[in-house]
């Protein structure tokens, strides 16, 4: 239970500061949205590689005192996560503005009559509750039809996936005769070119524009993704042989799936108004959310470690129609090279 009261906050601070925060810090100027992206990524790739390395090896030593250090270091975050977010809001005096909240279907002397209204009556908060739900339908409907809709879904798309070094992959690695060490090396290599997309992008995108950057890296993502499935069905009777196509086609496609989400991150942030980013972006991690308990149910209808071609052919499915959902979007753009900058 405190697990997902931890999660549903850790969605609402990532969709404040890195979706709408960072937009208000870098002043609206696209080159400043790609470094600021890049690097906040690239924090968040290089934490991810050296917390577990680090906790792992406390862990070879003591389970008790790996637990206890990784409390104390989450302990210690939130207060230095406090403090610089807090440093931040004061330094940006952008940021301490207050945004209208419009409610569908009224105006606002309207919205402020109804609120007064329901204040006077005993069933006030069936009031608000009805306003809050309408707000959240005509979120939804506008996310579905807002022009930065595909690319946005496109990236949410790629959470349907068990390809990802996540649990459901490493169960089958060590199922196929992976040991614990070999299973860190490949993720170390997966990190290692998450964090080589943070510096390839921004160039991509500087060098060709978001859009077509977009379109070469989720190209890159599908191909070394059906190159390692290729493998992995081919050698299915050779468990380690295909196991290791497969873990080479998902390392180098780390490459393409995080350059590609810095572009998409890159195109709803200067597509998006200001006043609508945050229900923009919270729609968008419903989507993402969504997604990952799909791939989450596809391991638990096939559960057996030789039925993980289902789940992964699912994965392969799910970033082929983001790339054809993409690929619409950059249709409707009206943008036909990827080989001429925008």
């Amino acid at each position: 239970m405190l697990a997902c009261v931890e999660k549903l906050c850790s969605i609402m601070n990532l969709v404040s500061v890195e979706k709408d925060w960072v937009v208000v810090v870098a002043a609206g100027i696209s080159e400043n949205l790609k470094v600021l992206n890049a690097q906040m990524r690239r924090i968040d790739m290089i934490c991810k590689l050296v917390g577990p390395l680090f906790i792992a090896l406390i862990d070879s030593i003591s389970t008790r005192h790996a637990i206890l250090i990784n409390f104390a270091m989450n302990a210690t975050s939130v207060l230095v996560e406090y403090f610089t977010i807090a440093s931040v809001y004061y330094e940006v005096p952008e940021l301490q503005g207050a945004k209208e909240i419009t409610y569908p279907s009224y105006d606002q002397s309207e919205a402020g009559q109804l609120r007064d209204q329901a204040a006077d009556r005993p069933g006030h908060s069936r009031d608000y509750g009805l306003m809050f739900l309408r707000k959240s339908v005509s979120d939804f409907v506008s996310y579905f039809h807002h022009s930065a809709f595909l690319p946005s879904f496109a990236g949410a798309l790629l959470y349907l996936t068990v390809l990802s070094f996540g649990g459901q992959m490493v169960t089958y690695l060590l199922s196929a005769g992976y040991s614990s060490p070999q299973i860190g090396i490949a993720r170390t290599l997966s990190v290692g070119c998450e964090v080589l997309a943070t510096w390839a992008a921004p160039w991509l995108m500087g060098t060709l524009g978001p859009v077509r950057a977009g379109i070469w890296l989720s190209s890159w993502q599908l191909v070394m993704l059906a190159s390692g499935m290729a493998v992995f069905i081919v050698y299915e009777d050779k468990p380690v042989i295909s196991a290791t196509g497969l873990v080479g086609g998902t390392i180098l496609s780390r490459l393409g799936l995080r350059g590609f989400d810095l572009c998409v991150q890159l195109l709803v942030q200067e597509d998006v108004a200001a006043d609508n980013r945050g229900a923009f972006s919270s729609i968008e991690a419903a989507c993402q959310n969504f997604f990952e308990i799909l791939s989450y149910s596809s391991t638990i209808v096939f559960f057996r470690p030789d039925q993980f071609k289902w789940p992964s052919l699912v994965s392969l499915g799910a970033v082929a129609s983001a790339s054809a959902a993409y690929l619409v979007f950059v249709q409707q753009k009206g943008i036909s090279s990827p080989i001429r900058g925008s």
